[in-house]
């Protein structure tokens, strides 16, 4: 479906894929990983051919739709299911054809296409597809121009998913989504019938939604079969042997020039130091793993422990005008060593109420009780905007340290994560972690008792997220998170609480019991029952989740023993790699090493046809079991 050969590329004079060479049969779901800067996004580009490569090719089969999100948000006075709608180019150009044509044969033919593209259930596709995104059936009516940036970009998402191309790129697709949109988009990717590549830091949705791994690391491409977490697994395998084959060569050489330095000199011994020294020249080098440095997330403790409750409410309403409160009838309280994640749809309020506990808002009725010296963190990523863009990260935490030496401003500025070459770059030229690091940084700059983080996941890589979510189990103080990111709620928090319906509640599930909420109810909301059908209980959901599984376990245990045999081939090619990496095989046993090159090549091809076979029935196993 998709196979990179040779690839080269370049931003700006800097190298960031040399020789790369991957291939993906179709309908494989791949996450593109990589650090933030490593090239993810130019590689999108090399695909689509917006950008023309140094060397190599991309090859795509011919007549194979590429579909990505446009870079531009639709801002048009467009309803939002029309805009949709008319991603599907080839129905709205024979739906226009169909309301002139006259040709009876012609007629014919726009009448047969329509039916075979499925194009009179359109509507009704687009509309899921919009109303997963988190717009109900009014918002699909209004205006794209009415909307702002942020859900103009779903809107964006939504027509190239309704598109359904062939091969389909996304881009970090779930920042401008919510939890509830992300565990959709995640469904619907899983489902998807064709060929998916995605990058994202979100490590359940490349758990949950992607059966290969794609890894751009040190410029080169490595393909890896099976979730994220697979991945993790067989790169740290693949890194420990690594680093004992290049101790071993690297010994070899040791000792075979500490020959060739004590006896190039004299007469008897010239020859063999000349034979070990075209030895040496002919010794091949293994590359040594790089381990990047992630910096670490450093939150100060809190001065002094304040006695709980910290924040109590009673009866309290909140809002923006008055008389029209977004939220009201909260009755809540938050402790010392409380850890809570806010729940609920992008526009119910999440972000009102952490402005409400920040002090950006005040109570309209009721009563808020703040502890006595309560000091709050508060960090959103519209704040990122604040930053003053002409001035550095050392200018901004000066401002904060009157009278402090250069020293410990940027010992503090280090404290945040930003390495020394960083931190006299002006902000407005820093990435979007960095921003995020430095934000953070302020945010928490006064030793707060309750931090509050609002999306701090955004512009984080996979690393940066483990380092965030170290910082927060270490931090003594109480914590309100709202994110889309499930790894980082399910690792650092104990509490839901649930924002819907103009208030906000405790929530008795987990995270696993949300999801199946929001898969099964459409966002959350409940869904009628058919006429003449009960809904079923959690008993019988389960009961016919098990019977599925049943019914498709042939399948699973013939996907057990592909994975088996994937995993015994691999490692015998890792074991050849570092046979035939030793010259002193050739001049041994030429016999030897050209069968164990045949015996490599034999058990590449054996690899390839088994990962084909994994991906058919994985994707069979996951129809079966499907509800």
């Amino acid at each position: 479906m998709l196979a990179i050969s040779n690839l080269s590329a370049r931003i700006a004079g800097r190298l960031l894929i040399e020789n790369a060479s991957v291939t993906l049969p179709a309908g494989t779901k791949a996450g593109l990983v990589g650090r933030n800067g490593a090239g993810k996004s130019t590689l999108f580009r090399l695909v689509t051919g917006e950008m023309a490569s140094e060397t190599g090719s991309v090859s795509i089969p011919k007549g194979t739709r590429i579909g990505q999100v446009a870079q531009e948000a639709p801002g048009t006075e467009d309803p939002l299911i029309d805009i949709v709608l008319a991603a599907d180019r080839e129905r709205t150009a024979l739906m226009a054809e169909a309301e002139t044509a006259e040709d009876p044969h012609r007629i014919a033919e726009i009448q047969t296409r329509l039916v075979d593209i499925d194009a009179h259930s359109a509507e009704a596709r687009a509309a899921a597809i919009l109303a997963g995104l988190g717009f109900d059936q009014a918002a699909q009516q209004r205006p794209a121009s009415s909307f702002s940036g942020g859900w103009r970009m779903r809107v964006a998402l939504a027509a190239v998913l309704f598109s359904e191309p062939d091969l389909l790129l996304l881009d970090e697709p779930t920042n401008y989504l919510d939890l509830e949109g992300t565990l959709w988009l995640e469904e619907y990717i899983r489902r998807y019938r064709h060929t998916v590549v995605v990058i994202s830091h979100d490590r359940d949705l490349l758990n949950n939604a992607t059966n290969a791994i794609v890894h751009l690391e040190s410029r080169k491409l490595t393909f890896y079969r099976g979730s994220f977490d697979q991945f993790e697994r067989q790169k740290a395998e693949a890194d420990e042997l690594q680093m004992k084959s290049r101790a071993k060569v690297e010994a070899k050489r040791k000792h075979m020039q500490a020959f060739v330095d004590r006896f190039r000199a004299q007469a008897t011994k010239a020859r063999q130091a000349q034979s070990r020294l075209k030895a040496l020249e002919r010794m091949g080098t293994i590359d040594a793993v790089i381990e990047d440095h992630v910096h670490e997330f450093s939150f100060p403790e809190p001065e002094k422990q304040i006695a709980s409750p910290i924040v109590a409410l009673e009866g309290a309403s909140v809002g923006y005008e008055p008389g029209s409160p977004i939220l009201k009838g909260l009755d809540l309280r938050l402790d010392h060593d409380d850890r809570i994640a806010l729940l609920g749809s992008n526009g119910n309020g999440k972000s009102t109420f952490a402005k409400l506990v920040a002090g950006r808002l005040s109570t309209e009725t009721g009563r808020m009780q703040l502890a006595p010296n309560l000091k709050v963190g508060y960090f959103a990523q519209h704040q990122i905007d604040d930053l003053r863009p002409a001035e550095s990260a050392v200018a901004h935490v000066r401002e904060r340290m009157q009278g402090a030496g250069d020293a410990k401003v940027r010992a503090r500025v280090a404290q945040m994560g930003l390495s020394t070459e960083k931190m006299d770059t002006p902000a407005g030229d820093l990435s979007g972690g960095e921003k995020a690091r430095l934000l953070m940084g302020l945010a928490t700059f006064d030793n707060p008792n309750l931090l509050i983080l609002d999306e701090p996941t955004n512009h984080l890589d996979i690393d940066s997220r483990a380092a965030l979510v170290r910082a927060l189990n270490a931090f003594a103080g109480a914590v309100i998170l709202i994110s889309h990111d499930r790894h980082l709620l399910s690792a650092t928090v104990d509490r839901l609480w649930l924002v819907r319906e103009g208030t906000v509640t405790s929530y008795d599930g987990d995270l696993s019991d949300y999801r199946s909420l929001i898969l099964s109810s459409g966002k959350g909301e409940e869904k009628p029952a058919t006429a003449g059908t009960a809904p079923k209980s959690r008993a019988d959901q389960r009961k016919a989740a098990a019977d599925r599984r049943k019914a498709a376990a042939p399948v699973k245990k013939k996907i057990d023993a592909i994975e088996a045999l994937t995993g015994k081939l691999e490692r015998t090619i890792r074991t050849l790699d570092v046979e035939l990496a030793d010259p002193a095989l050739y001049e041994r046993s030429p016999e030897s090493a050209a069968e164990k090159a045949k015996q490599r090549f034999d058990a590449e091809a054996r690899l390839a046809e088994a990962e084909d076979e994994w991906l058919r029935l994985s994707s069979e196993y996951e129809d079966a079991i499907a509800e």
